[in-house]
């Protein structure tokens, strides 16, 4: 029971305090917050633009063109960033494999930048 408790006591302790200063944080934003709401806070705002008729209108495909683009740069870096923290210990295939993954999205983004994806109107 010591042994866990030596090994685990850190985790415990960080454990409180995260929560701890999450809450006294919380705490103090609704305390000290200054409240005076106005029309243009209280109104809703979603997507980029004022909501009018329908709830099911057909939003502009600039909107998916800008998220495709963030998953594909977002998955970019979630593969690159542990490539390159285990670039020393890394065979040639590893290399020539990370090379090749990164010439498609490129291939991709020179695609996207030419259909105009990336200039808003």
């Amino acid at each position: 029971m010591d042994f866990l408790l030596r090994d685990y006591l850190p985790i415990i302790i960080f454990l409180f305090i995260a929560i701890g200063l999450g809450l006294v944080l919380m705490l103090s934003a609704m305390v000290i917050a200054y409240r005076k709401p106005d029309p243009e806070k209280v109104s809703i705002y979603e997507c980029g633009f004022n909501a009018f008729d329908d709830a099911r209108m057909k939003f502009d495909v600039r909107f998916y063109l800008v998220a495709i683009l963030f998953i594909i740069f977002d998955l970019e870096i979630a593969f690159l960033f542990p490539w390159a923290v285990a670039f020393g210990e890394i065979s040639m295939t590893a290399f020539w494999s990370m090379m090749v993954f990164l010439a498609v999205l490129t291939v991709g983004f020179a695609y996207e930048w030419k259909k105009g994806a990336l200039e808003w109107e």
